[in-house]
């Protein structure tokens, strides 16, 4: 089975293809990316002791949408805001900001994000994102990496019943929702697409 690059990832269809105004094309999409990352963290869903937000929904579409490389760049620079003290996470400015804050509770899903988007990402780079079972099939594959990441940094801070109790569990059938309704979207928007060669 060969996974050498065969496709391109949908964002790419609506880009130049050269120059200047493709690069341009790229950073606004970059920088329009963690705007949606802003947003989809302040979007919270009150289910039991945890808030949920639909940003893991989102690092999925993007990184689906954007592939590898462009998909890695937008979550390196909100996780670069972050650290520069924009209240662009879920429990900022609440709960503080910048370095401080990613070192805190949250900082392994937040390194999982980047994680989550170079897996999906490479998957979409490769075509994987037309078929929604083989999407489906990355996409839970990335998102079980980026809770275990997280869960392991909580562990290390509260310990690890607590961190399974409280950093995985709710997360389960939320995520499963999330990573069922982002492995549908994307190959419905391709199958809208014309045909090309």
């Amino acid at each position: 089975m060969s996974f050498a690059v065969t496709a391109r990832p949908l964002v790419d269809l609506a880009l130049p293809q050269k120059g200047a105004a493709r690069l341009g094309a790229q950073l606004f999409l970059v920088v329009a990316g963690t705007l949606l990352l802003t947003l989809s963290a302040k979007t919270k869903v009150v289910l039991g002791p945890v808030d949920m937000s639909l940003q893991t929904l989102v690092v999925l579409l993007i990184a689906a949408g954007f592939g590898l490389r462009l998909g890695v760049a937008t979550l390196l620079l909100y996780l670069a805001e972050g650290a520069m003290g924009f209240p662009v996470f879920q429990g900022t400015p609440e709960k503080g900001l910048g370095v401080v804050y990613m070192l805190g509770t949250t900082g392994g899903y937040l390194a999982g994000f980047v994680v989550m988007a170079a897996i999906v990402g490479w998957a979409a780079d490769r075509g994987l994102d037309r078929n929604p079972l083989k999407l489906f099939g990355v996409m839970l594959a990335a998102d079980a990496v980026m809770l275990a990441m997280g869960y392991a940094w909580l562990a290390v801070l509260i310990g690890s019943a607590k961190a399974w109790e409280f950093g995985v569990v709710p997360f389960l059938v939320p995520d499963l929702i999330k990573v069922a309704l982002a492995a549908a979207l994307v190959p419905a928007v391709w199958s809208l697409l014309p045909k090309r060669g």
